[in-house]
């Protein structure tokens, strides 16, 4: 109950916001995205393209963006300084899901092993909400590139995002008599199916591309950090468990400049 308040508020802020924050100095900018998700997890072989390619997800979101280079309030353009010329404030609410199976070399047809069986076996989900902000950085000037001086204002970015997710794990795995259902490695301090929170850094690399005078697209390549093992429901105490969760997102978006 207290999540969805949190992100009622949110919402309400972000969305709603443009007649009262309009006189600080910058004007607004909304916009969807989507795209497929490549999410590192406990499933599969490490650095594995099998893995990464077969366990893809897909992600939709909602963005807003403060433009400083630009006062809704009096269609005019701010005070000229660098940071209102080359920064933007995002805010974003995310959802993405993936499912998962363990590919790579030890679940290799031809391993005939119990452990291998047992690998094969095993199915996982989770769903991921996000919310947060990114300040991102265009190398060219934004003033320019809303003039329409040229067509691609690439950029990049940098924040934080609170993170809430509910993995899901099972098995298809017929155990004979005493086999287990699952190999040692994922007993059942080993898994969970318990949602969760937890906070998450992200960075990212893309471009716009003007679309008409009062909107653009956007193609964005994110790299997410969870500071968590449990994002997708598995984390074994195992040497070569090294790193938490993370994804990578490649998105494309529509934006829309509010006046």
């Amino acid at each position: 109950m207290k999540t969805n308040y949190f992100v009622l508020v949110i919402i309400l802020s972000v969305f709603f916001s443009q007649k009262s924050f309009s006189q600080f100095g910058f004007s607004h900018e909304v916009g969807v995205i989507t795209g497929p998700v490549i999410f590192y997890s406990d499933y599969g072989q490490r650095n594995n393209i099998e893995t990464n390619m077969k366990n893809v997800g897909y992600g939709v979101g909602l963005i807003h963006y403060m433009n400083f280079a630009y006062r809704a309030d009096c269609n005019c353009y701010t005070r000229d300084t660098y940071f209102n010329d080359h920064f933007k404030v995002r805010t974003e609410l995310s959802y993405h899901t993936s499912k998962f199976e363990h590919f790579g070399r030890w679940v290799d047809p031809s391993k005939t092993s119990l452990t291998a069986r047992q690998l094969r076996g095993m199915r996982g989900s989770t769903s991921v909400f996000d919310i947060g902000s990114q300040l991102e950085y265009f190398p060219l000037s934004i003033r320019d590139f809303v003039a329409g001086s040229y067509k691609i204002a690439p950029f990049v970015s940098l924040g934080a995002h609170w993170v809430n997710f509910s993995p899901d794990n099972y098995t298809v795995f017929e155990p004979a008599f005493n086999e287990s259902l699952y190999p040692d490695k994922y007993g059942e301090d080993a898994r969970s199916t318990k949602p969760g929170t937890t906070w998450s850094v992200v960075w990212s690399l893309g471009f716009r591309y003007k679309l008409t005078r009062m909107s653009d697209l956007m193609l964005d390549g994110r790299w997410q950090y969870y500071f968590s093992n449990w994002v997708e429901g598995l984390n074994p105490d195992v040497p070569e468990n090294k790193a938490n969760d993370w994804i990578y997102w490649l998105n494309i978006g529509y934006v829309l400049y509010l006046d």
